[in-house]
């Protein structure tokens, strides 16, 4: 039996703001554009209690609020938008590229790869062991379990900034544990942070281990970065924002990587695979911001109309 191939134009990997706007640019260009997306669209912006600083919005956003609209701008153009439809590898099958997916197979004449990042480990003892029952990446999905209880927030970040803000909204107390010496997130949100009278903020604080039971997490141990004591503050839940990794397991061995396991691009989103472009947080030097992914995908959507136009396709 011959398997069912869909041919596309253009396949975008990964419905954030990277990936819609160059859906859109794409759709608006001509090109017949799909978006496959392994969960719901929206990527991590859906997370975000308030988006202040994208373009267009003076008093602000919901992330809930910006992502469909998006998407919608997406679709309107001409877009198609897959949810539920993961991405499991690509390989070249010139001059196509070709996806793998649970759902079947896509043939593309190009690709932008837009999946994004995951909220990076601590890699100490009782982070995975308590994943689900109080620890947690995602203030806005899980505060309202904490209600009225103490949580330590780790990382100093705008994330863990801007999250330890919406989970004031639930608890009673958020204990924010910062590696170094002061925050590295924007000056205005670090002043909200210092004037919440809910926010306990110490600095030079390592978590070592998050402790718990049958119940759940009990307790996070903390080492002091200057004397090196230690001591157990007790919490009901840990979330925590160290950083991020790319998402990019669907592209292992196919395209080159900088020595941050992100994806190595030219100014026009090229990778080192023709066909192959790639946009906001998995390209190496991205700003990591949603206004510079959404310009990524722009720019992207451009490149692969000329890269498309300027070459020929076999049936």
């Amino acid at each position: 039996m011959t398997e069912h191939v869909e041919g596309f134009d253009l396949v975008v990997i990964g419905a954030g703001a990277g990936g819609l706007t160059a859906a859109m640019y794409g759709a608006r260009l001509g090109l017949k554009t799909v978006v496959l997306e392994g969960m719901m669209p929206g990527g991590q912006i859906i997370n975000a209690e308030k988006i202040e600083n994208f373009p267009g919005f003076p008093d602000g956003l919901l992330g809930a609020d910006l992502a469909p609209l998006i998407e919608r701008q997406a679709s309107a153009a001409g877009a198609e938008v897959r949810m539920f439809t993961e991405v499991e590898s690509l390989e070249s099958q010139e001059p196509y590229l070709s996806l793998s997916t649970p759902e079947g197979t896509f043939r593309a004449k190009a690709v932008i790869a837009a999946t994004g990042s995951d909220f990076a480990n601590l890699g100490v003892d009782g982070e995975e062991e308590f994943r689900g029952r109080g620890v947690s990446n995602c203030a806005t999905c899980d505060g309202a379990f904490f209600m009225d209880e103490s949580v330590a927030v780790v990382g100093g970040g705008d994330s863990a900034l801007d999250e330890a803000l919406s989970l004031t909204a639930f608890v009673s107390k958020v204990i924010m544990l910062v590696r170094g010496d002061e925050f590295s997130g924007q000056a205005h949100i670090q002043e909200r942070v210092r004037g919440n009278a809910k926010i306990e903020i110490r600095f030079g604080q390592t978590v070592t281990a998050v402790l718990g039971g049958d119940a759940g997490v009990n307790g996070v141990r903390v080492k002091d970065t200057g004397p090196g004591e230690e001591s157990t503050l007790d919490v009901a839940g840990v979330f925590i924002f160290v950083g991020t990794d790319p998402r990019l397991s669907y592209l292992s061995g196919f395209v080159g990587l900088d020595g941050g396991g992100h994806v190595e691009t030219d100014v026009s989103m090229c990778t080192s695979s023709p066909g192959l472009y790639a946009v906001g947080d998995i390209r190496s030097g991205s700003a990591r911001q949603l206004v510079t992914s959404a310009g990524d995908g722009a720019t992207a959507a451009i490149a692969v109309h000329r890269y498309i136009e300027s070459r020929s396709w076999p049936d």
